[in-house]
């Protein structure tokens, strides 16, 4: 059974950074294409970010290019969400995936797995 446990969360103004991580139990992280989805309230959760197992390949949602990255070190079974440039409307609970896959999956059914997500709030 593979699980994701989020941290980093928390409360920022505008313009600030944070870095989310997600770390990951099993031998398996390394074989696992990681996700970032966020979940805004009344809205479904929407995809982030992705980064291929190898982490040669990540793709990211048009809002979020060029202000968040995403990485992954297979040595701490962890993977990050970079997130520079914060704006109101980047406040949601943010949800890390894993999927059994060698593609870079951006829809939700294409994860296996899903934390419990953790809450980031941009202030103005």
């Amino acid at each position: 059974q593979v699980q994701l446990v989020e941290s980093g969360g928390g409360l920022v103004r505008a313009g600030d950074s944070l870095r989310l991580s997600c770390e990951v139990s099993g031998r398996t992280f390394s074989s696992l294409a990681m996700g970032w989805f966020r979940q805004a309230p009344g809205k479904e959760r929407e995809f982030v970010a992705a980064i291929s197992w190898t982490g040669d390949s990540t793709v990211y949602a048009d809002p979020v290019k060029g202000r968040f990255t995403i990485s992954r070190d297979n040595a701490k079974y962890t993977v990050y969400l970079q997130m520079n440039s914060l704006q109101p409307e980047d406040t949601a609970v943010y949800y890390c995936a894993a999927a059994w896959t060698t593609l870079l999956p951006t829809a939700r059914n294409r994860y296996d797995y899903w934390g419990q997500g953790t809450q980031v709030t941009v202030s103005s």
